[in-house]
């Protein structure tokens, strides 16, 4: 028998803490019949709520422009509250790093083909992100720069 506590990971709330559409060149911008162009930009951070409660917010940014005119702007802050116990530390950055991302990311994709479409136009779909991959990316950009500072 193991005296070790049993780990604890699971989403206990999940909800949209912040969100806007912008329509600027509205109703003008409706009489355009070209492909916007998407931007998006992505960021997410976790915080520490209580102990082994930790709030993850994924920040989304979604520009669409025809030429120089702005189509709309969606802005979107998909949020949960997860439970994280009885977990090693070298884990817990990853499913920070990863796992809330990855869990977030669909509700958030979701509310921003919503939003487009309630905005009038065709919905928007994200197209998947790997958290694993950037979470990799941003570790070899820290050795990488920690390796600089120290040579």
């Amino acid at each position: 028998m193991s005296s070790q506590p049993q780990a604890i990971f699971s989403l206990d709330k999940l909800y949209v803490k912040d969100i806007s559409l912008e329509l600027p060149n509205a109703p003008k911008i409706f009489l355009n019949r070209e492909q916007p162009n998407i931007e998006l930009n992505l960021s997410f951070n976790s915080e520490q709520l209580d102990s082994g409660i930790y709030q993850t917010v994924l920040h989304a940014v979604v520009n669409a422009k025809v030429g120089g005119e702005q189509m709309f702007l969606i802005e979107i802050d998909q949020a949960g509250i997860f439970q994280m116990k009885n977990i090693p530390q070298e884990q817990m950055e990853l499913l920070h790093n990863i796992e809330c991302p990855n869990i977030l990311f669909p509700y958030l994709r979701e509310a921003v083909s919503d939003l487009s479409t309630r905005a009038g136009f065709i919905p928007v779909v994200l197209a998947p992100v790997n958290f694993a991959f950037l979470y990799q990316q941003k570790q070899q950009a820290q050795a990488g720069s920690a390796n600089n500072t120290i040579n």
